[in-house]
């Protein structure tokens, strides 16, 4: 479940992320209503199984079961703005009616690991470009995206790479040097760059350098045209 919004007095739309049919809004009637015997099943974040109804403008949802619900460890502040971020991400990179089974997964298994983490934000970045890969819009980064020459054939004392958004990769000296620090890496950033795109059991890394998880951030920002506002939240919760 991506998010909710309320309709009428006793109404609430879902929008859902499914495997069978990617993004999607439905209603659940009366669910608002003290009594709703299905309120309890449809929670924030969770995963449920549910039956649709074919309706007029929506889908109605007529039955929900839960099947899997890490509101135990999302109840932390910083754990649900995390996965609040994640949601919200996903929801705005995805086209309704498009089943995109990879991007299931991937959401499904990141909030359960914030859910067990206790440094939750610290699994932003690498969410952000294992989705990018997902989506077809990883940065290149094996190579210099404007030349295509390796990093190392541009030796520098300090950065070796520089991020280039309007190029879609990782530039290196010669082409993107004059840019100066802003979105510079060094070797350990592009080395944990590539690492946190990789999937599981590849060489993947779990956790950002403070330059990687900014550039991270700021491909998202660039392919979006805007900053999710669950990032706020989570900022706020990493400063404190």
């Amino acid at each position: 479940m991506l998010r909710a919004r309320p309709l009428g007095e006793a109404d609430r739309v879902f929008t859902l992320l499914t495997r069978e049919r990617g993004k999607l809004d439905a209603v659940a009637k009366g669910i608002r209503r003290p009594r709703s015997s299905m309120a309890g099943r449809l929670e924030p974040l969770a995963e449920v199984r549910v039956a649709l109804h074919k309706g007029r403008s929506l889908d109605v949802i007529t039955e929900a079961r839960t099947i899997s619900s890490h509101w135990t460890g999302l109840c932390r502040p910083d754990a649900l703005a995390t996965a609040s971020l994640f949601a919200e991400t996903v929801d705005l990179f995805c086209e309704p009616d498009l089943p995109l089974p990879e991007i299931y997964a991937l959401l499904a298994g990141a909030i359960a690991a914030v859910a067990a983490s206790a440094t939750p934000a610290s699994l932003v970045p690498r969410f952000q470009l294992r989705l990018l890969h997902e989506l077809g819009l990883a940065p290149a980064d094996d190579a210099c995206v404007r030349c295509g020459e390796g990093f190392d054939r541009h030796p520098s004392s300090h950065a070796v790479a520089w991020l280039d958004l309007e190029g879609g990769g990782l530039g290196c000296e010669r082409c993107c040097g004059a840019r100066g620090e802003e979105h510079a890496l060094d070797a350990q950033d592009v080395a944990n760059f590539r690492a946190l795109g990789a999937q599981r059991g590849s060489g993947a890394a779990l956790t950002a350098t403070l330059r990687v998880a900014r550039a991270a951030d700021d491909i998202v920002t660039w392919h979006l045209g805007k900053r999710p506002k669950a990032r706020a939240l989570v900022y706020e919760f990493q400063s404190t």
